[in-house]
This record gives C-alpha cells, sequence and structure tokens, in this order.
C-alpha cells in the first residue's frame, strides 16, 4: 500500500494538470475548453479537501493531540482557495479573460505554497503517526472518488 505521501501529493499532481488545462484553454479563449478543465479542476480540489479534513487531519489530530498545529493552518488555507475556486469559476463563467487569469495566478502561488507544506511537512508527519487502518481507509476513498476523473 502506498503512503499518505504518495497519495495525496499525486493527487496534488493531478489537480495541477487539470488547472494548467484550464489556464492554457482560458488563454486562448476556448471557454468551453476551459470550464470544462475548470470544473473538473474544482471538483477534484474539492473532493481532495474533503478527503483531508474529513478524514486525515481528524486521524492526525486523535493521534498526535495536535488540534492547533499544522492542520489549524491548512483548513485556514483551504478556506482561502475555495473563495479563490469560487471567483475562478465566476470568471469562467463569464469568460472574463483578464480575471480568469489573475485569479488563476494568485491560486496558482497561492496553492503551491500550500502544497509544499503539505507535502514537506504534514504528510510525512500523518504517515508516521496515524494508524496505518486510518489511512488505508482514506486511500481507498480517495483512489475510488478519483478515477472518475
Amino acid at each position: 500500500m502506498r503512503s499518505i505521501h504518495q497519495v495525496m501529493s499525486h493527487d496534488h499532481k493531478r489537480c495541477d494538470d487539470m488547472f494548467v488545462e484550464a489556464q492554457k484553454s482560458a488563454a486562448r479563449k476556448d471557454w468551453a475548453s476551459a470550464r470544462q478543465y475548470a470544473d473538473l479542476f474544482i471538483r477534484n480540489t474539492l473532493q481532495h479537501f474533503h478527503h483531508e479534513e474529513t478524514v486525515l487531519f481528524p486521524a492526525f489530530e486523535q493521534t498526535t493531540g495536535m488540534t492547533q498545529g499544522p492542520t489549524t493552518v491548512m483548513r485556514e488555507e483551504h478556506r482561502t482557495m475555495r473563495d479563490l475556486l469560487d471567483d475562478l469559476h465566476q470568471a469562467v463563467t463569464n469568460e472574463n479573460q483578464s480575471r480568469f487569469l489573475g485569479i488563476a495566478e494568485t491560486l496558482y502561488i497561492f496553492m503551491q505554497q500550500h502544497n509544499m507544506k503539505e507535502e514537506n511537512v504534514l504528510y510525512p508527519m500523518i504517515d508516521q503517526h496515524c494508524p496505518r487502518s486510518d489511512m488505508d481507509r482514506l486511500c481507498n476513498l480517495h483512489s475510488t472518488t478519483s478515477d472518475a476523473a
């Protein structure tokens, strides 16, 4: 079985690839493709957050007792990114290229910083401290929902 670090880092890359395609499409003003990739990116990113917030973070907090540590920061960053995802969705729906690309640039920078914290700090801590059964459950749940994308 793969580690949480491997599974979730792979999912970051998968979401990043969808995001890049949405940006390329918006840059070409191919709005049908931009909407398709943006919707796929948003849906998968929100599912990723959901897995972290409902399984991964609670398992880490319960095991370590760290309820005001890195998971609190990650949840706050998820809230910020949800707002940006809403703005991105509105921009692609309105076919507003400059707004879409501006939001995408902000989101990209924020997302990369967030993902680095998870991949370099939090996921290794989770792999080290959390019960394997909880992590196997997340990996199984995650693979069944992400396969459709």
